[in-house]
């Protein structure tokens, strides 16, 4: 296997097409398929599934570009230092479900470390996106919840993507508010009390299993439920409908502002909080600082 192979098993996978990659490449279509061919021979996978409608990539061939694009990535790192001499930033990736305290921590780690020498994405996503995310290495780590109900479903996921989960901190749950719905100066809310104002909950798009939601609760009857694609949104509807959301009680005021409540829900229900990573792959020197950071926020638990 060489990095010429690999390079070319990404350019296939980044225009979907053997033609339109054998132009970026300068190589001939044949000969750009019979390398395929060969290293497809080498590794004992099959990446790319051929067909009179073109190419589609096969879910181990999903898994084996995600490391050769972290293999160019780092070539690249060495190409640029060494021998072109350039300055080049190292990346970090970081995908969640709508977490505040996530993007909050995320924040915390960029201004340690700085942007000068470091590139940051962030993707605040469904939740099938973010073990996507983690899967093909777009993200290095992942930050969802397990509890009781979607625990088993969520392993056996991560353990068909070769990902873990490893927990951080459990919270009571938590019913997010606008300090101005009528049930925001209670100590504690009951569903049925839930009943006459807006459920709202994150789009999930196609994979809109229960198992995937957000939310807990999920199988519980809502009379009113909205559903929404971002955070911003979802904020906005607490103010103008009195909606609630379910959530883990970490308060960011810092970043949502002091216009909401979190007040405990009548339920023994326990959500546990953790970030997901590939099992034979340790976290990078940012990765672990982004986790000490998301941490902390144990401390903020209602």
């Amino acid at each position: 296997m060489t990095l010429q192979q690999l390079r070319y098993a990404v350019a296939i996978a980044d225009h979907k097409s053997m033609n339109k990659a054998a132009v970026e490449l300068y190589v001939t279509q044949p000969s750009l398929s019979n390398m395929i061919k060969e290293l497809e021979n080498e590794i004992h996978i099959e990446i790319f599934r051929r067909s009179n409608r073109g190419i589609t990539i096969t879910p181990e061939g999903e898994e084996f570009l995600g490391y050769a694009r972290q293999m160019l990535d780092h070539y690249r790192l060495i190409e640029d230092k060494y021998i072109d001499h350039m300055p080049s930033k190292k990346k970090f990736s970081v995908s969640m479900q709508h977490y505040t305290f996530a993007v909050e921590a995320f924040i915390e780690m960029a201004k340690k470390f700085g942007m000068d020498e470091y590139e940051f994405a962030i993707h605040e996503t469904k939740t099938s996106e973010v073990i996507e995310n983690v899967r093909t290495n777009k993200s290095e780590v992942g930050i969802i919840y397990k509890n009781e109900f979607n625990g088993k479903f969520i392993e056996k996921l991560l353990h068909g993507n070769d990902l873990e989960f490893i927990p951080l901190f459990d919270c009571k749950i938590y019913v997010y508010m606008s300090k101005g719905n009528p049930l925001a100066g209670k100590d504690v809310v009951s569903f049925e009390e839930l009943q006459a104002y807006p459920c709202l909950s994150f789009e999930q798009g196609d994979n809109n299993a229960l198992y995937l939601a957000e939310e807990v609760l999920t199988t519980s009857e809502y009379k009113q439920i909205i559903k929404a694609d971002d955070r911003a949104t979802l904020l906005n509807l607490m103010v103008g409908l009195n909606g609630y959301t379910l959530c883990s009680g970490i308060i960011c005021e810092e970043l949502n502002g002091n216009e909401y409540a979190a007040v405990p829900l009548d339920t023994d229900e326990i959500m546990t909080i953790g970030y997901i990573k590939h099992k034979k792959m340790p976290l990078s020197i940012l990765g672990e600082q982004y986790i000490e950071e998301v941490k902390k926020y144990s401390e903020r638990i209602l």
